[in-house]
């Protein structure tokens, strides 16, 4: 932590890197996002400390999800990927209390930490400080970065290796350098896709979907989910892990993908078959 109560959106949970905060977070005046009937509130890291915690939960050998309850913001959870040397922090959270710093401490620290887009950016500077692990963000999407930091790393192209396992695969579509997180290591070797909003799970678990707005119900074009799915199509794996409690694919993963953009495109009354 830096000990400066900069602002974060409570809306969003995207941490400023400066105070006084602006009139309206600039995350949530975008299309993608809203600003609250209520009108903007701004919040810090002590005043979540005070008022929230992580919990973890344990998804798949060596897989944990972090969420902060109560509830805070979009929800989303994070995930913890144990490596020897170092763990992968897939997305972030607003808040990093005493507890979870302490354990992640003794699990070996973080390797890295990459974030899937924009709306997931949260605390990623106070996380990476924390355990001096580099933040790796698309940099197609740097314009939206609202902290800057030297550990946080723009990167380039349609994919980046972590390591042996684990590869950021950029898919576009939600912004334009939204990802996934490929890891082959995964249940047993059967392997996982970290998904995020990219491809979001849906509410039957057996499907996914995809959308340029989820709140304001946006969806994407044909062009765009084609791509989404080209992009993650060379890679083996079993399980999806969306952003959310509870959307995990957990087997046949890969076929669902497939599955779904075949049904999202008859939706949107494409003929075209997903390619």
């Amino acid at each position: 932590m830096t000990g400066i109560p900069l602002p974060i959106c409570a809306a969003c949970g995207v941490q400023q890197g400066a105070a006084p905060p602006p009139a309206i977070c600039p995350i949530c005046a975008d299309a993608r996002q809203f600003v609250p009937e209520g009108g903007q509130v701004w919040t810090d890291f002590g005043a979540l400390g005070a008022s929230r915690s992580i919990t973890w939960r344990a998804e798949a050998a060596g897989v944990w999800s972090l969420r902060l309850d109560p509830h805070f913001a979009i929800g989303q959870r994070a995930f913890l990927i144990e490596r020897p040397g170092g763990a992968i922090l897939w997305d972030c959270l607003s808040l990093l209390d005493d507890a979870t710093r302490t354990r992640i401490a003794g699990m070996g620290g973080l390797s890295a930490i990459a974030i899937s887009h924009p709306h997931y950016y949260s605390a990623i500077v106070e996380w990476a400080q924390a355990f001096d692990a580099p933040v790796h963000v698309h940099a197609a999407d740097e314009r939206w970065l609202q902290r800057r930091d030297p550990l946080v790393r723009l990167w380039e192209g349609e994919a980046l290796r972590l390591d042996d396992e684990a590869t950021i695969i950029r898919c576009g579509g939600h912004f334009d350098g939204a990802a996934v997180l490929h890891d082959g290591a995964a249940l047993g070797g059967r392997g996982a896709l970290f998904s995020g909003d990219t491809i979001q799970v849906v509410a039957d678990r057996r499907h996914v979907s995809f959308m340029y707005s989820y709140p304001n119900l946006v969806p994407l074009g044909a062009a765009a989910v084609r791509r989404i799915v080209a992009a993650v199509r060379p890679f083996a794996f079993d399980a999806v892990f969306g952003a959310f409690p509870g959307r995990t694919i957990a087997s046949g993963g890969k076929a669902a993908i497939e599955r779904s953009v075949a049904r999202y495109l008859h939706a949107i009354g494409s003929s075209e078959e997903a390619k």
